[in-house]
């Protein structure tokens, strides 16, 4: 059976072969480990293996998590869908947001981050596929939401996030990935200072670093089919 520090070893040769077949450093790459509704005991083991970056898409199982495993200072990132009543917790305990898509949300967020921690970082959630069934922005509302949000006290708007239709097709897997890094590019036009491509799964993440992600997302490639 492969150890999770085997398995999260053999993502990292993935991201860097990716990496160096674009023509990219991957020290730019960073790895998120999607952890939702795996027991701290396997995040201990990968933090030993040298995992920092966690993400969690509940919040009272992230809450619990990071108080577990507070001694660790391991960085914590909501990666879920957050309702208006769950943001004062995000706030006070995790490190970033990657599934900001309302203004209000944003809001309450910069409300409720508490003056002695540093501003929480936080991402745009863009509905690249224009699909019914996910969170996140239109294209085409993002500017001004992303204006709006970068002007927010104790928030850090980092960049964009999505999460686009599945395909077994990889140059189909590149046209959304490729769509978000243009937005981007048109932000950081319009002045707003981003350094965050949230984007890339276990299934797709070469394409999205072909097409400029920063952090990659992965569940399934390190921890196994969810539980």
């Amino acid at each position: 059976m492969t150890t999770l520090p085997a398995k999260l070893q053999a993502v990292l040769a993935r991201i860097a072969g990716a990496a160096r077949r674009y023509g990219r450093d991957p020290a730019d790459v960073g790895l998120l480990a999607v952890s939702k509704t795996w027991p701290a005991a396997a995040l201990r083991e990968l933090a030993a293996a040298g995992q920092r970056a966690f993400g969690e898409s509940y919040v009272q199982e992230g809450l619990a998590k990071i108080t577990e495993l507070r001694v660790l200072g391991l960085d914590w990132h909501f990666i879920g869908s957050l309702q208006a009543n769950k943001t004062r917790s995000v706030a006070e305990a995790f490190d970033w947001v990657h599934s900001i898509d309302q203004l209000r949300i944003a809001q309450r967020l910069a409300e409720q981050r508490p003056a002695t921690l540093p501003p929480l970082s936080v991402c745009l959630q863009v509905n690249v596929s224009n699909e019914a069934s996910k969170g996140g922005v239109s294209p085409a509302a993002v500017p001004a939401l992303a204006h709006a949000v970068a002007r927010l006290p104790r928030l850090r708007l980092r960049g964009l996030m999505a999460i686009p239709a599945p395909s077994d097709d990889y140059m189909v897997q590149r046209g959304p990935f490729r769509g978000l890094r243009e937005l981007s590019e048109q932000l950081q036009a319009d002045g707003l200072l981003l350094d965050t491509l949230s984007m890339g799964m276990s299934h797709d993440l070469e394409a999205a670093i072909a097409e400029g992600a920063t952090l990659v997302r992965i569940g399934t490639a390190i921890f196994g089919e969810r539980r």
